[in-house]
């Protein structure tokens, strides 16, 4: 649909016109998962953080980096894995530069999978005990993920964070489902 040359999509306008960012684009395309980084990424951005996108191939990248057809033709060409060059040697540059400005107190916080070493394995490997996820990560899924981030960004509380370096694969038992969100209406007279 995105990539459709006579798609009205609004997005697929966008990028046609150059003006989408890869935030947009993998929000689109990922769904509620993204859409929860993002919205958290924001929340609790404190002026000082920066928030990246890992990429199949560029490395690092702002939320706010205008994609093209064929940069998103190229993403989706390259596997996501440790033992894919196009993959990790950005990364590890980026990843690389990072840890060198980093203040020596400073953390990054990985908001991606951690049930793999797609991105800890890297990551790790540079930042060293720089690298934090959210403790409530282990032992859910995607989706689940993207509603805790959602919901933290709306309530205000930001979740705890705890160090994961490269091969640690944290496990725990399954959280139970995230029950419906309550959402308190306040009405009143203005007068």
């Amino acid at each position: 649909m995105l990539l459709r040359p006579d798609s009205s999509l609004p997005l697929a306008v966008d990028l046609r016109e150059r003006r989408l960012t890869l935030g947009a684009a993998f929000a689109f395309m990922s769904a509620l998962y993204f859409r929860g980084k993002l919205a958290y990424a924001s929340a609790f951005d404190s002026g000082l953080a920066r928030t990246f996108v890992i990429t199949p191939t560029r490395g690092l990248q702002s939320p706010q980096f205008i994609v093209t057809a064929d940069l998103l033709n190229e993403f989706a060409e390259v596997d996501v894995a440790t033992d894919e060059d196009r993959y990790r040697a950005p990364l590890e540059l980026d990843a690389g530069d990072l840890a060198r400005t980093l203040p020596a107190d400073g953390r990054v916080v990985l908001l991606g999978s951690i049930a793999s070493g797609k991105y800890v394995d890297v990551l790790g490997r540079l930042l060293g005990d720089r690298l934090f996820y959210p403790a409530s990560f282990v032992g859910r899924g995607d989706m689940s993920r993207g509603g805790l981030l959602l919901r933290s960004s709306r309530s205000g509380r930001e979740l705890d964070y705890v160090p994961i370096a490269a091969g640690v694969r944290p496990r725990g038992p399954r959280p139970g489902k995230l029950g419906p969100e309550r959402l308190v209406r306040l009405s009143g007279r203005q007068g």
